[in-house]
């Protein structure tokens, strides 16, 4: 099945999309990547949902990308004596590590670590920013503050520190529990929540020891301060604008968003944009003008992909939520603006050999009549710095490794496919032809773009370049070596 459109759709599961029946039509209707979000749902519903997706992979013949997101360390208040309380402006209101249940003036906020790094002056963000309470003075069990921006707090209710790096680790006891498990079973992401610091990363990945890829999500703005460092330590980022919306003032997220975008494609490593895209559509068929031109501004920058949460988890029109994004992708994606854009946006990335092939491709393939630029890859990387390269012509990604195939799908314009051992270069060119060709890429009087890595077998090595014919003769023999 082939995509009209290059960049790619995540679709989260939930309730609202469980079943075969649905996972399948979210998969026709455009979703190249599934996301199980471990806030939600225990393991054996994350097993059935994981063994639906390797289903509808098997009977649909493409390789299917499984995101799985950890929940990360939860910050909460505790419980409240009425359930709830409202907060005036100006009011004292106090936080402290007393059991007991809450009143008009204070309420329990079980994590120590949060009073060991606060300062005086520092902010505290109750229920997604709805209630903002200013520090006055802290100590290592409590902190009295001033209500700034007041409200209803009640029970458990979600709290931000935007203003200090806290002191905890990026995975909780959960999270190291549900990584484990996850990596079990065989996904192909693992989205890391909470991260701060590039060792947050570095934790992550010795746990998992290759087993999956690693996406940071960007959600505090310590992670902004770090970027960097968080993306070279990174496999993929994700600009988790929610949490970033409520640490940050809201106009801050869309030119922090473009940062990241741009210097995630720099550094050749998948980015999504996420949270809120069509938040309309949990209740509505029809999205706002608004959200549509919101996807459309990821797409116009270039991400690899957008992603839907709640819209296709426990909305009320999962799949078309999915349909109502691919349609915008085709229709920005044949805009001649959206090439101008990109065009424009393209940096000068040739500092190594594979560089300058993956460079050539592009230019080959858009000055003359090339169909599709066709890389083998072992470890993905070659795939990926030709997709960096966001060249106008299709790009089919051949590899004999189903994991390499699965995770490519998170990357901008990959078409994956699964081949036979390669040998020589010869093997590689008409395993090619027959991709594009069988695909429905290419014509037999069509031309395609190959390119390699020589010796086969080793990661790293794309060191070859060549335009080759989609000739009857070569697709129809029958041994290729």
């Amino acid at each position: 099945m082939r995509r009209l459109r290059k960049i790619k759709i995540v679709a989260t599961l939930g309730p609202a999309s469980s079943d075969y029946e649905c996972i399948r039509a979210l998969f026709e209707a455009g979703a190249d990547v599934f996301r199980l979000n471990m806030s939600h749902g225990n393991h054996d519903e994350i097993a059935e949902r994981h063994r639906i997706i390797r289903k509808v992979e098997a009977d649909v013949g493409r390789p299917i990308a499984i995101l799985a997101d950890l929940q990360g360390p939860k910050l909460r208040v505790g419980a409240f004596a009425r359930g709830e309380e409202h907060l005036e402006v100006g009011q004292s209101f106090r936080l402290d590590l007393d059991p007991a249940e809450g009143d008009a003036t204070r309420v329990q906020l079980p994590h120590k670590e949060i009073f060991d790094a606060l300062e005086p002056d520092a902010t505290l963000l109750v229920n997604d920013g709805k209630i903002r309470l200013k520090v006055r003075d802290c100590g290592p069990d409590h902190a009295d503050c001033e209500v700034m921006v007041g409200g209803t707090i009640s029970n458990r209710k979600g709290v931000n520190v935007p203003d200090v790096v806290l002191p905890l680790a990026a995975l909780s006891e959960k999270d190291r529990e549900d990584l484990e498990f996850l990596c079990e079973l065989g996904i192909d992401w693992l989205a890391l929540s909470f991260v701060q610091r590039p060792a947050d990363v570095d934790e992550a990945r010795e746990l998992v020891k290759g087993r999956a890829a690693l996406m940071s999500k960007i959600e505090k703005p310590a992670a902004v301060a770090q970027f960097e460092a968080i993306l070279a330590a990174s496999d993929g980022i994700m600009v988790a604008r929610g949490d970033l919306g409520v640490e940050l003032p809201v106009q801050n997220v869309p030119p922090i968003q473009k940062r990241l975008v741009r210097k995630s494609r720099a550094a050749a490593k998948p980015v999504i944009v996420a949270t809120q895209m069509l938040e309309s559509m949990i209740d509505s068929p029809v999205p706002t003008r608004a959200e549509v031109s919101d996807v459309a501004t990821a797409i116009y920058e270039g991400a690899d992909a957008v992603m839907l949460s709640a819209e296709s988890a426990a909305g009320s029109f999962p799949v078309e939520a999915v349909t109502t994004m691919n349609n915008v992708a085709i229709e920005v994606e044949h805009d001649p603006t959206y090439l101008a854009v990109i065009n424009a946006s393209r940096g000068g990335f040739k500092e190594t050999v594979a560089d300058a092939i993956v460079s050539a491709a592009r230019e080959i393939a858009e000055t003359t009549d090339i169909k599709a630029i066709c890389c083998f890859t072992e470890s993905g990387r070659t795939a990926v710095l030709v997709g960096r390269e966001r060249p106008s012509v299709p790009i089919i990604a051949l590899t004999t490794i189903p994991a390499t195939a699965r995770r490519l799908c998170m990357s901008w314009a990959m078409h994956c496919v699964l081949t036979g051992e390669v040998e020589r270069f010869k093997q590689a060119v008409i395993y090619a032809i027959r991709a594009a060709r069988d695909e429905g890429f290419a014509e037999p009087a069509d031309q395609i773009v190959v390119t390699a890595g020589v010796p086969f077998g080793t990661a790293g090595t794309t060191n070859i370049l060549r335009v080759a014919p989609c000739e009857e003769r070569l697709i129809s023999a029958t041994d290729p070596g």
